[in-house]
């Protein structure tokens, strides 16, 4: 039965419209115009994609022209910007990275203690982070008060920013800060041990002990062997941490970066806790292998453990960590809570920066 003119075009029209053509209709019927047009099929879901796509080109290239515009107007401002967005990404990529170490964890049932040292590490510090940032959450929630908190970071930015919102040159000084600050409490540590050495019953053990402090008192720098010594005596009393007195513990927690404004039971519960956590890291740097940090992970190890290294090479802050790893590797029981906190944090630390002209 022969086509009418008006099925062709309604074929023809079906074909431009939908990108395939009518059973029993040949494309040598359609005209020479409509035969030769291409038709193109677009999904939803492309459609709301290539929109999205300009959307997103048009907003980066407004925000590149306003960060140009900053920079050639409000050099200033535009520093404090620059430093706020990448301490945005920054923390949003810590944040994935976590959530794929859990996840990891989660599927593979691999224990905290187990994981590589840089997934460790990376837990470690973003759970840090997050304590320090909860109360400047709490304090923006209110209306309007954005703006005030706005004004308090950029006046307080130590005290209530994270790492990620900090300069360069403000992670310098600021760390340069804390560490003044924590070592205002060495000498009162080691004072301490010496008042505690009359208590020691092993005549050997206290010799050898109030020598130790003497080294340190007078700027000599102890060896590994002299600590080691001594380390009998923080698995009980009178150097244990639920033997030591409120007062020392409290210096502790000051040299640790932990708040000493808590009940006595609860500092020593957290210290244990950070003791029992810088035991796992430093066996898992023993698993990975020093020579496998870069310099900005052996910076921020040698930190963590109470070395400023911000005036050191990597040489000095290598050759001093190799040490802290020798005499955490040998420490058992209790012996690796205790001693790991008051021997290593308040002995080899202070004296090891007064050898080197740090204090």
């Amino acid at each position: 039965m022969a086509l009418s003119y008006r099925g062709v075009c309604r074929g023809a029209s079906l074909i431009l419209l939908y990108g395939k053509r009518p059973v029993g209709v040949k494309a040598s019927l359609c005209t020479p115009r409509l035969a030769s047009t291409k038709s193109r099929h677009y999904s939803p879901s492309q459609a709301r994609s290539g929109i999205g796509r300009s959307v997103v080109s048009g907003l980066k290239w407004a925000n590149e022209k306003y960060e140009r515009f900053l920079q050639r107007r409000f050099p200033r401002f535009y520093v404090i910007y620059h430093t706020f967005m990448r301490g945005f990404r920054l923390l949003f990529q810590d944040g994935k990275e976590v959530r794929r170490i859990v996840s990891r964890m989660l599927s593979e049932r691999i224990e905290h203690q187990n994981l590589p040292y840089r997934d460790m590490e990376k837990i470690r510090q973003v759970r840090k982070d997050l304590i320090k940032a909860i109360p400047l959450v709490i304090l923006s929630i209110p209306p309007f008060a954005n703006y005030v908190v706005f004004i308090l970071m950029y006046l307080y930015p130590r005290q209530l920013l994270i790492r990620h919102f900090w300069t360069p040159q403000q992670l310098v000084e600021f760390r340069g800060v804390y560490h003044a600050q924590r070592a205002q409490h060495h000498w009162a540590i080691v004072k301490g041990m010496e008042s505690t050495s009359t208590s020691v019953q092993d005549t050997r053990l206290k010799s050898r002990l109030t020598e130790l402090c003497s080294k340190v008192r007078s700027g000599v720098h102890p060896v590994v062997s002299d600590v080691h010594a001594v380390r009998t005596l923080f698995s009980g009393p009178p150097l244990g941490i639920k033997r030591m007195y409120a007062d020392q513990m409290r210096h502790l927690c000051a040299l640790l970066f932990l708040t000493p404004r808590l009940p006595g039971f609860w500092i020593g519960r957290r210290l244990n806790s950070h003791a029992f956590e810088l035991m796992q890291l430093d066996r898992a740097i023993v698993r990975l292998g020093l020579h496998q940090l870069n310099d900005t992970e052996l910076r921020e190890a040698c930190y963590v453990r109470g070395l400023n290294p911000d005036r050191l090479s990597s040489g000095q802050c290598r050759e001093w960590l190799t040490q802290w790893l020798q005499f955490s590797t040998h420490l058992k029981g209790t012996q690796a809570i205790s001693s790991r906190l008051l021997i290593k944090t308040d002995v080899l630390n202070p004296l090891c920066e007064k050898h080197l002209n740090l204090m």
